[in-house]
Order: structure tokens, then C-alpha cells, then sequence
């Protein structure tokens, strides 16, 4: 009984974390990991698996529910930011798995994240609360776009997200999308960005060491999530989508807040 429960529970953060990464393009690893931080069952690196495979799933089936949309898709500007954003991925993994073992404390390494990650969705809270005083940009420059992939890459797989809430802001800010499509073109480009995560993951460490009991569950949560999420975007307001994303943004400080203070406790 007490294991249906747990399965339950995590098919439920599955699938919330799941429709918020589909609404706002949040991708929902922003939301996953710091609540299996706080649940506290797994360790870091499990919680990364987890997490990316989610991800993946619901990034799938927006991706494939998209094309009977109107938002599009800026393919040339995302390709580059997601491939470039891979090798980023890369070298992001290298740096977390040398901190884990050098540090060799995995509630401290949760707190470092923890703290990076709600200091910096303050900054995108702000961002997104006042952009319309803003300027924003289009840029075009081959170089500049791969650099800022290659850098969303080594945050997002450092801190053991999809990226969603970063790639929401820069796609808005350097590339002037609106909600809509910078949550679409966010999600394409975290596509990828999880699948060189689990691919490096498969080729390097193996699954085995891993419990991945929950795995399942929490995929199956990503594919109804993502379903879910992908249809009701269509349906709702450009303003409404960026109420989502900012209540997403509140609540991911929230719980890394608690996660940084339980160190301390």
C-alpha cells in the first residue's frame, strides 16, 4: 500500500511539473528538482535521471501535440542554441559529477544548487514582472546565439534542470518572442538538451547504480503532462501564459528557499 502511495505521489509531480513545462515553457525539471530535493529519497545524481527523463518525455509529446498549433517555431535560432546547448550540456555534467565527488556530500551539493537556483529565478522573476519597460533584441549573429546555448547548456545540466525558465527569458530578451513562442521554442530546445543528457548518462555510468523504481511513474506523468499542457496553451491568452510562468517561478523560489534552509536546520 505504502509503495502505491509513493508511485502515486510521484506520477503526480510528473505530471504538475509536467503541465507547467508545457504551458510556460518551464520544461518542468525547475519544478522536479527541487521537489525531490526537498522529499529527500534520492540522492543528487538519481534525482538528475529522473528529472531529464521526465523532461524528455513531456518535451516529446508538446513537441508532436505543436504541430496542429499556429505558434511557431524560430528553427534556425533554436537548432543553434540547442546544439550548441548539448555540448554545453557536456561539459556542464563534467563539472557536476567532479563537484559530487570532490565535495563528496550530496546535501551540500543540493544546497549549492538549491541557493543558485532561487538566486537566479529571482533575477527572472524581476525580468519577466517588468519587461515591458525593457528593450529587447533580435539578434542574428551566428556566434553570440551558440555562445549563449553553449552557456543555458552548462547551467541547465549543473543544476540538474531542463533549463526552461532561462531559455524562456533569453528566447524573450535577446530574440523578442512573445510567451507563447518562447515557451514552444524553449521546449524544443530542452529537447535535446535532455536527450544529450541521458545519452551521456547511458554512454558513461550506465542506468544500473541507479534506482529507478520511480522512473515509470514519473514518465508516464510527463506524457499526460505534456498532453495536457501542449492543449491548453492553444486555448488561453499570450498574458495568461506569462501569469503561469510567473506563479511557476514563485513557487520554484519557495521550494529552493525551504531546501537551502533544511541544510541549516
Amino acid at each position: 500500500m505504502e509503495v502505491d502511495i509513493i508511485a502515486i505521489l510521484y506520477l503526480l509531480i510528473g505530471l504538475i511539473a509536467s503541465v507547467f513545462g508545457a504551458l510556460a515553457g518551464l520544461g518542468g525539471g525547475i519544478i522536479i528538482k527541487p521537489v525531490l530535493d526537498l522529499l529527500g529519497q534520492y540522492d543528487v545524481s538519481t534525482i538528475g535521471i529522473l528529472s531529464a527523463s521526465t523532461v524528455f518525455s513531456m518535451s516529446m509529446v508538446s513537441l508532436i501535440n505543436s504541430v496542429r498549433q499556429d505558434i511557431q517555431i524560430k528553427l534556425k535560432i533554436s537548432m543553434m542554441i540547442a546544439l550548441s546547448s548539448i555540448t554545453g550540456g557536456i561539459i556542464g555534467k563534467v563539472v557536476f559529477n567532479y563537484t559530487v565527488e570532490m565535495i563528496n556530500n550530496s546535501d551540500l551539493v543540493t544546497l549549492i544548487q538549491a541557493a543558485i537556483i532561487a538566486g537566479l529565478m529571482v533575477l527572472i522573476f524581476i525580468f519577466v514582472k517588468y519587461k515591458h519597460v525593457l528593450k529587447t533584441y533580435e539578434l542574428t549573429n551566428p556566434v553570440i546565439i551558440i555562445g549563449v546555448g553553449f552557456v543555458l547548456g552548462v547551467l541547465a545540466a549543473f543544476l540538474g534542470i531542463g533549463g526552461g525558465p532561462f531559455n524562456v527569458a533569453i528566447l524573450t530578451l535577446l530574440f523578442s518572442m512573445k510567451p507563447k513562442q518562447a515557451g514552444l521554442n524553449s521546449i524544443f530546445i530542452i529537447f535535446f538538451s535532455q536527450l544529450s543528457s541521458i545519452v551521456y548518462t547511458a554512454s558513461t555510468t550506465g542506468f544500473s547504480k541507479f534506482d529507478l523504481s520511480m522512473l515509470p511513474y514519473m514518465i508516464a506523468g510527463g506524457v499526460i503532462g505534456g498532453l495536457v499542457g501542449s492543449n491548453l496553451v492553444a486555448k488561453i491568452e499570450e498574458r495568461t501564459v506569462d501569469k503561469i510562468f510567473l506563479v511557476g517561478i514563485v513557487v520554484i523560489i519557495g521550494i529552493s528557499v525551504v531546501n537551502v534552509g533544511r541544510y541549516f536546520v
